[in-house]
């Protein structure tokens, strides 16, 4: 069995089919399954059992010995959330939990972290150990995120870590099955639904001068080039290692750039306009992000990830066009 947790979610039910697509159906999904807005995500998706998030611990502590590997994906993610006692019992405690029991059993784990966890980028974005202690995260969720990557990172040096485990600092991810991501949801997604609205786009103005509007930069990374890593990570498994890991592109684009892709996959000239950012994410706001991937590739990761234009020609054309859902279909050897 291979236990997915937040498999209702984005990315989970992305990794989910991801590994429909390899054969593997012996798979736990695990979530908050009250939310009808993600049923489609999982509906077609292959699985042995669904478990209630607040039901997992104990469904573990009673099934371990079938359990071959568990990437912990769930978690509260909005970044405009303030209410830091929701973070701490989701992103922090949860997670503690699910380390402790991947300890006690044996198990191998690999846990979503965040590019959040580098605030402004004052310390740079290079997936080093010595600098967990001195980020500073600009909202709650990451605050949550990195201090559950400093915990973890003390529990591995006192001996108390999963025999492999890896964190993954996720950039910007986009792709399939985040529709019902609201305000959350990717800029793609959002551009998409604009231009079919209006026939436009509004991109947030900056707010600083050295940058343009439309200017601001990001690592954009496709759903699918993040479910292979995980995909590697699951077959890889060497203590030697063990640690965090950025999971970007290695290469920042401007949302100017990432509007003007999404016109072209829909088939439509540019039609951008500016606003202002809002005032309650103005002063978090990143300007600019890039994931040094040096330290990925050095443990073998091998594969090239999409460009921009290309991984939006497919979200765009494959998926969003259609309202379609990756559900994850064997691909035929």
């Amino acid at each position: 069995m291979i236990v997915i947790t937040g498999a209702a979610g984005f990315i989970g039910s992305a990794l989910a089919a991801r590994l429909n697509e390899a054969r593997f159906f012996d798979l736990v999904l695990v979530d908050d399954f009250s939310r009808p807005d993600k049923a489609a995500n999982y509906a077609e998706i292959q699985h042995t059992q669904r478990i209630e998030r607040s039901d997992f611990a104990t469904w573990l502590e009673a099934n371990e010995g079938q359990v071959q590997f568990v990437f912990h994906l769930g978690a509260r993610t909005d970044t405009t959330e303030l209410d830091r006692t929701i973070f701490d019992e989701l992103n922090l405690y949860y997670s503690q939990t699910v380390w402790k029991q991947c300890v006690e059993f044996g198990l191998p784990l690999v846990y979503a972290s965040s590019a959040a966890t580098y605030g402004a980028g004052e310390h740079g974005y290079k997936d080093s150990h010595e600098i967990v202690s001195s980020l500073k995260p600009l909202n709650p969720y990451g605050d949550s995120k990195n201090d559950f990557d400093r915990w973890a990172l003390g529990e591995a040096a006192e001996g108390r870590a999963p025999y492999f485990w890896t964190g993954l600092k996720f950039f910007n991810v986009f792709g399939p099955n985040e529709y019902h991501k609201g305000r959350m949801a990717s800029v793609v997604l959002h551009t998409f639904r604009q231009v079919k609205k209006t026939g436009g786009m509004k991109l947030f103005r900056s707010h600083r001068a050295d940058y343009t509007d439309g200017g601001q930069t990001r690592d954009f990374i496709y759903v699918k080039d993040l479910t292979e890593v995980c995909f590697f990570l699951m077959h890889h498994r060497q203590s030697t290692s063990n640690g965090l890991y950025n999971l970007g592109t290695g290469h920042a684009r401007t949302f100017l750039d990432l509007a003007k892709a999404t016109f072209h996959a829909m088939g439509k000239e540019p039609n951008i306009d500016f606003i202002d950012t809002p005032e309650d994410i103005r002063d978090t706001y990143q300007y600019f992000t890039e994931a040094d991937m040096s330290k990925l590739r050095a443990i073998g990761y091998e594969q090239p990830f999409h460009s921009l234009e290309d991984a939006i020609r497919e979200y765009v054309q494959d998926y969003l066009q259609a309202g379609a859902y990756w559900s994850g279909s064997p691909i035929q050897s």
